[in-house]
């Protein structure tokens, strides 16, 4: 018996959900917390008013919770995320009705106010990999795509805001870098929105245009932290029977036990956007990708353990300071990573030489915040130490991933594993190599930690399995960018 491509996706996803299914076990124990409303702000596009944002990667609404004195901000509850392959010939009439197709369903989903990107509707980013772009012409791309100001000054050549993935110092051997040509990444409440937003696009018009390699699932409760209540993160982990699960503190946001979601530790509006730093690329102001981003994706298991045969001393000053190590009391979950908080480079080296290691968080602010005051491009005026990343990673017991259309090359396992798929949209792809580098202990030429800083007590928990970058458009190109301007 033959079937078609619709066909067999369709068995494909339902054999990713059936092995999946402990995810729907969320809904079960846990009714989505109610989450205050926020105001919206109409915006005009193309002559129609519209509440949505011009960004894919923006979510609007998101609630916030105190612990420790810190707000923290509270994560939609289910994430799902679909790579695939283009199986649309590389033409103009190919590319440009498919662009139409994707399109027509993709906003379909806005007309329905599923998709309101707000986390008791829908949020969806489309992400595009080089490969995609590889298609098209090179005129057409080399007049196009961003190009990295910053990075081309250091590299005294051209420099795009999209690059290949690379493998970095703590990686271990076999890291793959993924070659897919598009990723789709939802997030939101309610996991039955994520399933009619996947259902229109996967088994509607736009199922034949590509072929699904990963599915990805999983999910953040961020309502919990330091509470009396046991987080969704512990109980989970418990049902699935991870090793170590029993050693989560019961209101953690994530399997390690640390809150990754405060507010002041994460980019805020429009500041991950191409455009937005002055200097950044060349987008402002009337680029095509202005109100878009770059994204990395990446699996990492998480070796629980490990992780927690260390007492709580040692795990606070691992995840984010020798210092917090010391002074943060025992049980704390949300360590302040305000402004004040921010370490130079300086400091991070005199850590290493006083206790022998880096904190993670710590290691990375000379790369993530703002080091000096910033006004941007829409005039908002950033102080020193200001968050530039956007994360928005989630847990996962994907091993490593709920489906895979090559199972071998990605090892995949039927069993759960504790781990988490790391989402980040930053300005550009080259700012995100230099955030991971220090992690790394590595800030450039010269400035290398050394092994200390590389394979640290938070490094040495971690195991990258697979990585890819994207370059994901505005709201307005979100489907087969540049297409239309094929001629």
């Amino acid at each position: 018996m033959t079937v078609s491509r619709r066909e067999f996706l369709g068995s494909a996803v339902s054999a990713a959900f059936a092995s999946g299914g402990l995810y729907r076990l969320i809904d079960q124990i846990s009714r989505p917390a109610e989450r205050r409303s926020e105001p919206t702000h109409e915006t005009v596009v193309a002559g129609k008013a519209t509440t949505l944002p011009l960004e894919q990667h923006l979510f609007q609404g998101l609630a916030t919770v105190t612990n420790n004195g810190t707000l923290v901000t509270v994560p939609p509850l289910h994430h799902l995320v679909v790579t695939a392959l283009l199986n649309v010939p590389a033409t103009t009439s190919a590319l440009q009705n498919a662009q139409q197709a994707l399109e027509t369903a993709i906003a379909e989903l806005e007309d329905q106010r599923l998709l309101d990107f707000r986390p008791a509707g829908l949020g969806l980013a489309v992400g595009w990999g080089l490969p995609y772009f590889n298609l098209l012409p090179p005129a057409l791309t080399s007049s196009q795509l961003p190009i990295d100001i910053s990075a081309s000054q250091v590299n005294h050549e051209t420099t795009l805001a999209i690059l290949d993935a690379v493998t970095f110092a703590s990686d271990p051997p076999g890291t793959i870098l993924e070659r897919n040509d598009l990723v789709f990444v939802f997030a939101s409440d309610h996991l039955d929105h994520i399933t009619s937003a996947f259902d229109a696009i996967f088994k509607g018009t736009p199922a034949d245009l590509m072929t699904i390699t990963s599915i990805r699932q999983g999910f953040v409760d961020g309502h919990n932290v330091g509470s009396s209540a046991q987080s969704l993160t512990k109980r989970m982990a418990v049902s699935a029977g991870i090793p170590g699960a029993e050693s989560i503190p019961d209101s953690a946001e994530l399997f390690l036990g640390f809150t990754s979601t405060q507010k002041a530790a994460l980019g805020q509006t429009t500041i991950a956007n191409l455009e937005a730093l002055p200097g950044v690329t060349d987008q402002w102001p009337n680029g095509y990708f202005v109100h878009g981003t770059t994204m990395h994706l990446s699996h990492i298991y998480e070796d629980l353990v490990a992780w927690y045969s260390v007492p709580y001393r040692q795990r606070a000053g691992a995840v984010a300071s020798p210092k917090a190590g010391v002074t943060a009391k025992p049980g704390t979950q949300t360590i302040p990573e305000g402004t004040a908080d921010v370490e130079s480079p300086a400091q991070v080296q005199a850590d290493l030489a006083a206790h022998g290691f880096i904190g993670h968080s710590s290691s990375l602010q000379p790369a993530s915040r703002l080091a000096g005051p910033v006004t941007d491009n829409y005039g908002n005026q950033l102080p020193t130490g200001t968050a530039i990343p956007q994360r928005a990673d989630f847990n996962t017991l994907d091993n490593p991933f709920s489906f895979s259309s090559n199972p071998q090359v990605d090892a995949m396992s039927s069993s759960s594993a504790a781990g988490v798929h790391f989402v980040i949209f930053m300005p550009t792809s080259d700012s995100f190599n230099r955030l991971r580098q220090a992690m790394d202990g590595q800030y450039g030429p010269g400035d290398n930690l050394g092994p200390g800083a590389v394979h640290g007590p938070f490094n040495d928990v971690l195991q990258t399995t697979h990585r890819q970058s994207f370059l994901v458009p505005p709201r307005a190109h979100r489907s087969f960018p540049l297409a239309e301007l094929l001629t």
